[in-house]
């Protein structure tokens, strides 16, 4: 079968269009495959104004824009959905009400390698934390090991600005494709029972429970797509000490019902595997994930020098504790990606400077996820001599769990200076901008300072999205003198 078979004449609803490229590219591989193509997406026009144009040239699509329509989910061969759209969705209620297949970009490109007979291996890399830079020290460690061999290695999944669709166009048999799957995309591989050939678990703690409605076990259910469907000879691979403490995270899965639900061979590591590793990625959280990276393309035949090679030269993903500048020995890091108090947490652990005296300044809040900060704010307590919340319903949660009790007067008096409780920190609230945050660091760090963009939190509200809160943030540092 040729995938453009799979595609000509079908009357597809594209349901999220977007602005950060993954959804104009798979718009522009169904257009010209001969799809009758409808795109809707609850933006409007104004506001996927660089998305449309990029499609200006293919007359034939059909737009719904600032809405959904039912009818856009009626008389179709297939919806494409976008990841976060709500679970309850009443369109996708809809579509499956008539029969329609629902399918997911990442997910739909793994039916499409098993209907065309591929021998291409696919790679998914999933966990709350951990799963960008896992996924992207394994695709350049496989990069570098074929790079002298017609076996191609492919970057898929959650990643920004990319489409996995549209690889099909280019991957042969003997190719990698190495996904980072968050738990959305995973919807897709569970309603197409699909697992990838490979399977990465790093993490799991509680995230995006306002999607989840507070449900820790749906969530995992979904994460656990990575490895439900998969068959005998394929690889999954996981930390140790996570794989037997799955037990005891509030979720109904443990060691034994993971033994039981994937065929796969499972494979455990140790962040002490890598510990005579030169890493440039900081924190006992990276030494996992770079085991993670190094077991994975061990299975696949790479030499270990090659892969001791590649991890230690491997720089942070953008957003995740990257270094971004080291102005007068202060070092700022970027980590805008740390959207859970967890990963937080696990960053000031990494980053914070030797000594007793507190000397990180914290940039971070926003808006609720649904998730609690009680071990947050003892980190705060303890590492922590400024932090600087955005305006945010996450950042009131935080206020309240550090027992700051007289924010609300200093809010009438425009005032953003509190005090910590037992703690020799100040606490600076309701911050607009990202201009703002960075003043007020520069206002408060001297000389062995680390000052710290990392959330735990939401972007909606002061910024369009988590990357422009990440890109804001190195254009103001960079301004720093």
């Amino acid at each position: 079968m040729n995938y453009k078979d799979f595609f000509e004449g079908k009357k597809i609803t594209m349901m999220g269009l977007g602005t950060l490229g993954r959804g104009v590219n798979v718009a522009k591989f169904l257009a010209e495959c001969g799809a009758k193509l409808t795109i809707t997406d609850l933006k409007t026009e104004e506001q996927l104004a660089a998305s449309l144009k990029i499609l200006s040239p293919y007359k034939d699509i059909d737009y719904v824009l600032g809405r959904h329509e039912p009818a856009d989910f009626r008389d179709k061969d297939m919806i494409i959905k976008a990841a976060g759209v709500p679970l309850d969705s009443p369109f996708i209620e809809e579509a499956r009400k008539n029969n329609i297949p629902v399918e997911m970009d990442a997910s739909l490109f793994a039916k499409l390698v098993k209907l065309m007979g591929l021998d291409t291996k696919i790679i998914g890399v999933t966990g709350t934390r951990g799963k960008s830079t896992t996924t992207h020290l394994i695709y350049q460690i496989l990069r570098e090991a074929f790079k002298k061999t017609k076996r191609k290695v492919y970057l898929g999944g959650n990643v920004k600005g990319l489409a996995t669709l549209p690889l099909i166009k280019k991957v042969k048999d003997g190719d990698i494709v190495v996904m980072e799957l968050d738990s959305w995309q995973l919807q897709g591989f569970g309603d197409a029972g699909i697992s990838p050939h490979v399977s990465v678990f790093t993490s799991f703690y509680r995230d995006h429970m306002n999607y989840y409605k507070e449900d820790l076990d749906r969530y995992f259910e979904d994460k656990s797509n990575i490895i439900k469907n998969q068959k005998e000879g394929d690889l999954f691979v996981i930390e140790e000490d996570f794989f037997k403490k799955l037990k005891i995270l509030d979720i109904r899965k443990d060691m034994e019902d993971i033994r039981k639900i994937t065929k796969a061979s499972i494979v455990t590591v140790s962040k002490n595997d890598v510990k005579k590793w030169k890493l440039r990625i900081l924190g006992d959280h990276n030494m996992i994930n770079a085991a993670l990276a190094a077991e994975v393309c061990r299975n696949l035949g790479v030499k270990e020098a090659v892969i001791k090679k590649v991890a230690e030269k491997f720089n942070p993903v953008p957003g995740r504790l990257q270094l971004v500048r080291t102005l007068k020995r202060i070092n700022f890091y970027n980590d805008s990606t740390a959207t859970t108090p967890d990963a937080v947490i696990a960053s000031l652990k990494a980053v914070a400077p030797k000594g007793k005296k507190p000397r990180i300044i914290l940039i971070g809040g926003g808006a609720d996820k649904m998730l609690e900060y009680e071990e947050y704010a003892e980190e705060v307590k303890d590492k922590v001599k400024a932090l600087i919340l955005f305006r945010g319903a996450a950042s009131n949660k935080i206020i309240r769990e550090l027992r700051i009790t007289n924010h609300e007067s200093q809010r009438e008096k425009n005032n953003p200076d509190l005090l910590i409780p037992d703690s020799s920190a100040k606490c600076f609230i309701d911050i607009a901008s990202m201009k703002d945050a960075v003043r007020i660091a520069k206002e408060n760090m001297i000389k062995g300072d680390v000052v710290i963009l990392s959330p735990g939190a939401a972007s909606f509200g002061v910024f369009k999205n988590e990357y422009d809160r990440e890109e804001q943030f190195n254009k103001e540092i960079k301004k720093l003198k």
